[in-house]
């Protein structure tokens, strides 16, 4: 059976999936409920300052028939005493001392605020630190979390405040609700950041009831913005764990957050660099017993690819992911209908002819049936009608071999830059 453990940072855990810092880790019986269920750690719902919560305060993006594909939050960090908190947090590593638990920690950014409660949480006995400059809404209308995890300069400074106490490892966790999430990242390694964590939730408004024109949630008739998670959210936060993966100067390990639903899900993160993930909606959604699955599912996928260990699939896609400039322009794959499987329900043909490149044309046999057949020389490969096809093995997408060597836009541009100059240099 595959080793699970993972060791990020440090932070030591029997399996790669964790709590996220959220209402699933509001108190110590209910990480302890999550242990027992099998989850590897837990990141505490941000500690600091308790502060009033407002009700109503979630709301949920169904489409097309599933629940849940959104999730919207307006809750803020804890509401209960840190004292009770820290109560909590020693009796549950007491009682499961081989689990991994995180202290997510956010207070104003003054240094002597960011020592006192580092000093505290460690004195209970946290496995480390999760510094909270994401959450988008509420507290980043004091100054604090997204509000500073949108500067810089407040980000290496912050960090750089906790790491001068601090004595376990420290995680940042970054918003997304910034242009690049590379930058704020650098800022956090610069600061000392033993690892970063994303993403965060993003700036959002579940819906309007178009009955009573109340925004949704609403709190007695008003609104406001919260942070947005759940399925809906996975290829944003996939592209940033990306990114920072494979830029050399983040150069600690990444703990992956952001719509992971199931093992799939987490080895996904995984290739792209994450050393492990949190989760909270799916928990959410469907209860701590659901990580039982993805235990299995990962274990079962690196088993059959007799891979011992997370190592072998951490961080394998990374150099796969590139810029636009760096892709061949030469490669070329082409929609492949199978008629045999087609049901001619005629999606594809409506898409192509529709909002594509009319490729599909839609013919008669020898028998006067009708189907449908893709003219190659004008497919552009775009995949369209492969992804509104309701049936699987009805359209493959194939490559043609090319009569073209490879050729990215960067080296056609460097190709035309050393004619010009050649050119020029003949002038002269």
């Amino acid at each position: 059976m595959a080793d699970l453990r993972i060791d990020l940072a440090g932070i030591k855990s029997p399996n790669p999936f964790w709590l996220a810092s959220a209402p699933p880790t509001n108190s110590g019986y209910q990480v302890q409920r999550a242990f027992e269920a099998g989850w590897g750690g837990a990141v505490w719902k941000t500690l600091g300052d308790p502060i009033l919560n407002v009700s109503s305060r979630f709301a949920a993006v169904s489409f097309n028939g599933q629940k849940v594909a959104g999730f919207n939050n307006i809750e803020l960090i804890t509401d209960r005493p840190l004292e009770v908190n820290l109560k909590e947090i020693y009796e549950t590593k007491k009682r499961f001392p081989n689990h991994a638990i995180i202290a997510s920690l956010m207070v104003e950014p003054k240094q002597e605020k960011w020592h006192e409660i580092v000093k505290r949480v460690e004195d209970v006995g946290v496995d480390g630190l999760e510094l909270n400059f994401g959450c988008p809404h509420g507290m980043a209308e004091r100054g604090m979390g997204a509000a500073s995890g949108q500067v810089p300069e407040l980000v290496e400074k912050q960090t750089y405040w906790v790491k001068e106490v601090a004595q376990t490892p420290v995680i940042v966790k970054l918003t997304p609700n910034i242009t690049d999430i590379t930058v704020t990242a650098e800022s956090a390694v610069q600061g000392g950041a033993d690892a970063i964590s994303m993403i965060n939730t993003i700036n959002s408004l579940a819906g309007v009831d178009i009955d009573s024109w109340n925004t949704i949630p609403h709190v007695a008739g008003k609104g406001a913005h919260g942070g947005y998670c759940g399925p809906a959210v996975k290829p944003i936060a996939l592209n940033m764990v990306a990114e920072c993966a494979r830029n050399p100067r983040i150069n600690v390990p990444i703990s992956g957050i952001g719509g992971i639903s199931n093992w799939r899900d987490t080895v996904e993160f995984l290739l792209m660099g994450a050393t492990g993930v949190q989760i909270c909606t799916a928990a959410m959604h469907h209860g701590f017993r659901i990580v039982e699955d993805m235990i299995e599912g990962l274990s079962n996928y690196l088993d059959e690819r007799g891979i011992a260990s997370l190592d072998g699939i951490i961080g394998k896609s990374v150099e796969r992911y590139s810029d636009w400039g760096n892709l061949d322009l030469n490669y070329k794959v082409v929609a492949k209908i199978n008629n045999d499987v087609c049901i001619n329900c005629n999606k594809c043909h409506i898409a192509c002819e529709d909002t594509s490149h009319q490729c599909i044309d839609m013919l008669k046999d020898g028998h006067g049936n009708d189907f449908l057949q893709v003219r190659e020389e004008d497919c552009v490969g775009c995949n369209l009608c492969s992804i509104v096809c309701p049936v699987d093995g009805a359209i493959d997408m194939v490559e043609l071999r090319s009569e073209h060597p490879p050729m990215t836009w960067n080296e056609r541009q460097a190709a035309i830059g050393s004619v010009q100059s050649c050119e020029v240099d003949s002038i002269k």
